[in-house]
């Protein structure tokens, strides 16, 4: 992400969709660990799902050549709406309905002034935290592995 595509807190749509990646990228322990401390339970109607199915993954050769159909993953999407009417939506990779279905729930929350701020604070930022050391850690094991080669030169040039 560049510093020009940092989300401004006045950009909903930035805001959201960082959200949501950080909800779709962690860890289904780490979040339910994270809500429960919130004690947060807002009572909520499931307006869709949680339901799971396939989605078509596409690829280009090359990264943008032709495009080819890569093959199938499993989602899971979920929307909720809130006793005040706020309504949230969450689509996984995976099987997970409980984790989509409270992604959905927090997804709603964020945008009520009430509670937008703990959502953030206790919920999203530590979660962005363990995802940024999460891969800070795959790269240092990537990096141990990193072979280094060289040709040495024979002979007259």
């Amino acid at each position: 992400m560049t510093a020009t595509d940092e989300p401004s807190p006045s950009d909903p749509r930035a805001s959201r969709r960082r959200r949501m990646g950080i909800l779709a990228r962690c860890e289904a322990g780490d979040l339910k660990r994270l809500w429960e401390g919130l004690a947060l339970d807002p009572a909520h109607e499931a307006l869709r799902g949680p339901e799971t199915g396939l989605v078509t993954l596409r690829g280009r050769t090359g990264g943008g050549g032709a495009p080819f159909n890569v093959g199938e993953v499993s989602v899971t999407r979920a929307t909720v709406r809130l006793e005040d009417g706020c309504v949230g939506h969450a689509v996984m990779l995976g099987r997970d309905r409980v984790k989509a279905r409270l992604a959905a729930v927090i997804d709603a929350l964020a945008d009520h002034p009430d509670h937008a701020g703990r959502i953030e604070a206790e919920l999203l930022a530590p979660l962005e935290a363990g995802l940024a050391q999460a891969d800070e850690q795959l790269r240092e094991e990537t990096a141990a592995t990193r072979v280094e080669f060289f040709t040495m030169v024979r002979g007259e040039d």
